[in-house]
């Protein structure tokens, strides 16, 4: 199994140049990448999104906190076109498990992408309340789990086995923090890994030996330093 490369961005101007590329087969948004973009009117500027990024998978995110808000934002959010995952956080800002919204959505057939999820056990709750045939994304975020001092491997080794049993069900690599990442991933079995532009660019050129790495570091130093005129 191959594993995808989503483009985590907002950005249209990138948008337009990354979804040219072959190696990006989707993209992930979520609010702060959109205000971020310098988005204003939420659903306007996504539709701007869709006229270029209308064959790959992409996702929006609600920004609702409450399970009926969720529901009429998630509901408007899928309308938007075939190719539309609905983003939904696995708790809301209080922490509530967002079980009952997922399983309504998830038996109206909606394509959902549950997002902010770190554990297994998590996972194993969003399973519980799916069925096994309309196509759910569930993003654990590795990255910033490593961040706070966690160790996350553990527990997206145990979601991508307990997600063995759904064929709809994709585990998706959250919050790259360097381009290893995806050679992580693939080693895993992950589905699906998300990353931003840059570090996209990374990858594509992957393939240097470590000794052409070498002599390339030892150059750059070179370089600097005659630029400086230093002298002991």
């Amino acid at each position: 199994m191959k594993t995808k490369i989503f483009c985590d961005i907002a950005d249209i101007n990138l948008i337009k140049i990354f979804n040219k590329k072959k190696i990006v087969k989707g993209f992930t948004t979520n609010p702060s990448l959109m205000r971020k973009a310098g988005a204003k009117d939420y659903q306007l500027y996504s539709k701007k999104i869709l006229n270029i990024c209308n064959n790959k998978p992409i996702s929006f995110e609600v920004f609702a906190d409450d399970q009926l808000n969720i529901e009429k934002q998630a509901l408007k959010i899928a309308k938007w076109g075939k190719n539309v995952y609905v983003k939904i956080p696995v708790v809301n800002s209080k922490g509530i498990f967002m079980g009952k919204i997922i399983k309504k959505l998830n038996s109206q057939n909606i394509k959902i992408n549950i997002t902010a999820v770190y554990t297994a056990k998590q996972v194993k709750k969003i399973l519980k309340n799916i069925n096994k045939k309309t196509k759910v994304i569930i993003s654990i975020f590795v990255g910033r789990a490593g961040d706070a001092g966690k160790y996350p491997i553990s527990e997206i080794k145990q979601s991508i086995s307990l997600a063995k049993k759904f064929k709809n069900v994709e585990i998706l690599w959250a919050s790259v923090r360097e381009p290893y990442n995806f050679i992580e991933a693939k080693k895993l079995g992950c589905h699906i890994i998300t990353i931003p532009p840059a570090i996209i660019e990374k990858i594509e050129n992957f393939g240097k030996t470590l000794n052409q790495l070498s002599v390339e570091t030892v150059k750059g130093f070179l370089i600097d330093s005659k630029k400086s005129n230093f002298k002991i």
